[in-house]
């Protein structure tokens, strides 16, 4: 009897790591294309595209505002991906939006420059940087919910967060295959054509995650969500039903997500201008530098992911905004020290207060919705946030540099951030080891209520 228990659970075990890698295949991909924007934009873009720009710290700026394009377009992204997924399932949605984000990295590719087209080059751009972003907007939800709704309830904080650890696996890719480019060919060579094998370098890529992804299939619980929702015709789903029943998550979960993302992108972008405008220090080195920060990155997220299943979801993720306020202050004038080390520390030392925060993410929100909506609930309150913290952020801090010619205003604007996530850790229920059929239960007898409620009120 024993025998057969355990391999039920090895089974089962073997089948969650397939998803994981599922999960992980597609955000490895989407994120590696993602990032490689977010890399282009600091070393080429702004000279390639924009070559008219007073500065060099304009140029990256308008590089930056083609960048926040992509952030604006995740939030329509994850609505129409979170409604058709809580319809259709994640598996589908994911194969789609892992083929639409290859398709329009590659073609970033093969875009001529300024000096080619004119203004049809910057116009391009900018409508293939918004396919990018709907695609990768999509995403997130679907990938980190394969693996959620596959979890066990009392270790679904460390198998939900390996998702998040294709972030910096994304990220190190990019930065390994941009490294060995610059590295390789003159400054002439990188800025004509090196930049480009990056972009078409992603549909190798694509083609192996999306290949994974046809192996998997969607959790047990939402194939029984489902069926309750074609049942039952008062059961419903979609945006409009999250925010109708779930605002408090919503607006939860949009400020858990402000200041992780506003720091991920002062820590993996902004830094990259800091470094390059103020510290003058060589592409390739900056890009070593970051290599070996995302290998850390990306081993600490699950780590950070197994405390929140044994410490909880709520004092991790509050360690993170309050470490995280600090940064700025001392992040700044360490890279100022030019020396490798000391920069190498504080690059880390982002990204591992930002592990505090963005490990957890997948499991507290999945946590926060039942499953018949999960998909537009936790799509909204990721994507949306991202249009004024991730896609401002490199805009706001390169301003704030520009025009105060001091990293503190950056600190200050880091530190104000981290106490909008602060407030809201304190609004968050903790919910380790919840069930989340148990979530879903909850879920119908509280429309069960709404239902009876509005029959007395007819009667």
């Amino acid at each position: 009897m024993s025998n057969s228990i355990q391999a039920v659970e090895e089974g089962r075990a073997s089948g969650l790591k397939k998803v994981v890698a599922a999960s992980m295949a597609g955000t490895v991909v989407e994120w590696y294309e993602f990032f490689l924007y977010g890399t282009a934009a600091t070393l080429v873009f702004g000279k390639m595209f924009f070559p008219n720009a007073h500065t060099e710290l304009d140029g990256i700026m308008d590089a930056f505002i083609t960048y926040a394009v992509g952030f604006v377009a995740r939030p329509l992204g994850g609505i129409v991906f979170g409604h058709f997924g809580d319809k259709f399932g994640r598996k589908k949605l994911l194969q789609l939006s892992i083929i639409m984000v290859g398709v329009s990295t590659f073609l970033m590719g093969c875009l001529p420059g300024f000096a080619q087209v004119g203004y049809w080059a910057p116009a391009m751009l900018v409508v293939l940087r918004f396919v990018q972003g709907f695609s990768v907007g999509g995403e997130w939800g679907g990938a980190v919910l394969l693996v959620a709704e596959h979890s066990p309830n009392k270790s679904r904080g460390f198998w939900a967060s390996w998702p998040q650890s294709g972030v910096p696996a994304g990220n190190l890719l990019a930065t390994l295959v941009l490294l060995v480019l610059s590295s390789t060919l003159s400054s002439e060579a990188f800025l004509s054509w090196g930049w480009r094998v990056a972009f078409w370098l992603s549909a190798v890529i694509v083609l192996i995650g999306y290949y994974i992804r046809t192996k998997v299939s969607d959790a047990p619980i939402f194939e029984e969500a489902r069926k309750v929702v074609e049942e039952n015709a008062h059961v419903s789903y979609g945006v409009v039903e999250v925010f109708r029943r779930y605002p408090r998550g919503v607006f939860t979960a949009m400020g858990l997500r402000f200041a992780e993302n506003v720091i991920y992108y002062l820590v993996v972008t902004f830094s990259i201008t800091y470094l390059k405008t103020v510290v003058h220090a060589n592409t390739t080195r900056i890009l070593l530098l970051l290599l070996i920060a995302h290998a850390i990155h990306f081993c600490w997220v699950p780590f950070v992911g197994s405390l929140t299943d044994k410490v909880g979801r709520r004092p991790i993720y509050m360690a993170g905004a309050v470490l995280g306020a600090t940064w700025g202050f001392f992040a700044f004038p360490m890279m100022d020290t030019n020396n490798d080390l000391v920069i190498l520390l504080s690059i880390i030392l982002g990204l591992m207060f930002h592990g505090l925060m963005y490990a957890g993410q997948p499991s507290i929100m999945a946590e926060m919705f039942p499953t018949r909506m999960r998909y537009s609930g936790v799509s909204l309150g990721y994507q949306v946030t991202s249009i004024v913290a991730g896609s401002l952020a490199p805009i706001i801090a390169t301003a704030l540099l520009s025009s105060t010619k001091t990293s503190v205003s950056v600190a200050i604007y880091l530190l104000c951030a981290c106490a909008i996530t602060f407030v809201s850790t304190l609004i968050m229920r903790e919910t380790k080891g919840i069930s989340l059929k148990d979530v879903d239960e909850a879920d119908l007898a509280g429309t069960a209520a709404l239902l009876k409620a509005k029959a007395g009120k007819a009667v």
